[in-house]
């Protein structure tokens, strides 16, 4: 059989990938962007807790929300849920859930943002039935069929996690090596990693399109839980109430302080 190395070099695919770099997918990035209304956006969005009655469109909400999924997430295993609780008896019960605070009574909407760390292998199997080429290469199959298997699943009493630490720590002695996720916390903190980052997104979406936001950890998550009959897996990561800003929605000037507290250059 041809080896690898000729039909690279002949220019031939393996498997339906073409691993010259020059006929690779290319997906150039936009000729022009709006850096400075971007720049608006993001400074002028504000924990803002306490909103109008002005309700947000639903054309508005799932636009916000498209945007929010379509954020990085590790290995592409999109590891979030947004519910949102529009049922009167369900909302009152979430407002009470987050102590009853101006964010909550006043959104138009309430979000909860959830990360789930068992969701791997259901993402996992659509990222191979929904690959958005004709054929996907064999190694992304194999990745998504084996390889995140191998990462993310700990085995029962996690004892295949605590091994892959042990077998992990010892080569990371000669070389570089990932390391973790190997514990039920390290999967939540993957989890909550990824969704943030699209927590995030829909924070910046509600604002671009004239509406604004609060994230909310002062809430009784377990309530929560119950209340959206949340799976053992489930982590709630936030709740984000969303609508338009009142004249006195934003309780103090912004506190920031200097970047030399948090910016290292190396």
């Amino acid at each position: 059989m041809e080896d690898l190395k000729e039909t690279l070099r002949r220019g031939a695919t393996v498997d339906g990938y073409d691993y010259n770099v020059k006929k690779r997918y290319y997906e150039p990035a936009p000729e022009q962007t709006q850096g400075e209304a971007f720049t608006q956006v993001v400074e002028s969005r504000r924990s803002v807790r306490k909103f109008t009655d002005k309700p947000i469109p639903r054309t508005v909400l799932d636009a916000c929300i498209d945007l929010a999924l379509i954020a990085p997430s590790s290995c592409n295993l999109q590891p979030w849920e947004f519910h949102v609780v529009q049922s009167p008896d369900k909302k009152a019960k979430l407002v009470e859930a987050c102590m009853s605070q101006n964010a909550a009574t006043t959104a138009a909407e309430l979000i909860v943002v959830v990360a789930r760390t068992n969701n791997w292998r259901k993402i996992a199997k659509l990222n191979i039935d929904q690959w958005p080429q004709p054929k996907i290469p064999k190694h992304w199959k194999d990745f998504y069929s084996k390889g995140v298997a191998f990462t993310y699943w700990q085995g029962p009493l996690h004892a295949v996690g605590y091994a892959k630490k042990a077998l992990s720590n010892v080569a990371g002695l000669f070389r570089p090596m990932p390391r973790g996720p190997f514990t039920k916390s390290d999967m939540r903190v993957w989890a909550i990693k990824s969704t943030a980052l699209a927590a995030e997104n829909l924070m910046l979406a509600f604002r671009a399109h004239g509406f604004d936001s609060c994230p909310m950890e002062g809430m009784d998550e377990q309530r929560v839980r119950k209340l959206l009959k949340l799976p053992r897996d489930a982590e709630v990561v936030m709740v984000v109430g969303a609508g338009e800003r009142a004249k006195d929605g934003v309780y103090f000037p912004r506190v920031k302080f200097d970047r030399e507290n948090f910016v290292r250059y190396v």
